[in-house]
């Protein structure tokens, strides 16, 4: 599942997620048909549209294969919030049980699937990690910096209040601008203040936001996804 965000402005990060994969020797299988998850329209409190794109997703990935999404926030929404947009609908409930259930975010998928930390990749240079706000809500409060401890060459930084929201939030930065870039503004101060080359971030929402900010400021460090450092 390569999440909307991903498809329109981080393709590089579903390549590098799919050359891990094989890698590690899995097949990995592309639906065409997936599109967005729905989470934008149930943040925004349009059930009824999330339900469809619900539906619809559901239907994509109807097979017993487990789907693996380098993004925590629509892990999150499917997991978490899909079993509950149905919980009146007894078919539809079951369907979204059974897609939670096999539904894993990449570093999920990696440490307590694969029960694999060392995927063997290698990254010269200093780096620090941002912990996405969604991965709290998955109970993953460990799996990416396990990963990252292990790749040869990269020496990794302790972020200040490194599980501090970045601003994004979906729609939240469009609601409350101003509340969002004081956020960024402080994230990206104490990611600066590592001397980190590189900052890692499990989602594309936290990419773009934590990107963009540290462009617009003239900063060296660069943000990348967790799936281009180990794939």
């Amino acid at each position: 599942m390569i999440t909307c965000l991903g498809d329109a402005f981080f393709p590089e990060v579903g390549v590098a997620t799919v050359r891990l994969l094989q890698r590690l020797g899995i097949e990995v299988d592309f639906p065409k048909a997936q599109t967005c998850c729905g989470q934008p329209h149930f943040n925004s409190g349009f059930h009824d549209d999330a339900c469809d794109l619900a539906r619809h997703t559901i239907e994509v990935f109807d097979s017993e294969q487990m789907v693996v999404t380098p993004s925590g926030s629509c892990a999150a929404m499917v997991k978490l919030e899909y079993p509950a947009l149905f919980h009146r609908d007894r078919t539809w409930k079951k369907r979204a049980d059974d897609l939670a259930a096999r539904t894993h975010e990449l570093s999920d998928f990696l440490v307590n699937v694969l029960k694999c930390e060392d995927v063997g990749a290698r990254y010269e240079g200093k780096a620090t990690y941002h912990m996405s706000c969604h991965l709290r809500g998955l109970g993953l409060f460990r799996e990416p910096e396990c990963l990252l401890q292990r790749v040869k060459g990269l020496e990794l930084i302790e972020l200040e209040r490194a599980d501090e929201c970045c601003g994004f939030g979906g729609s939240f930065a469009v609601r409350y601008p101003g509340i969002s870039g004081a956020m960024v503004r402080d994230k990206a101060t104490f990611i600066e203040k590592t001397g980190a080359d590189v900052v890692i971030a499990t989602d594309a929402g936290c990419l773009m936001n934590i990107a963009g900010y540290l462009r617009r400021k003239g900063s060296r460090v660069r943000a990348l996804h967790l799936a281009e450092i180990l794939g």
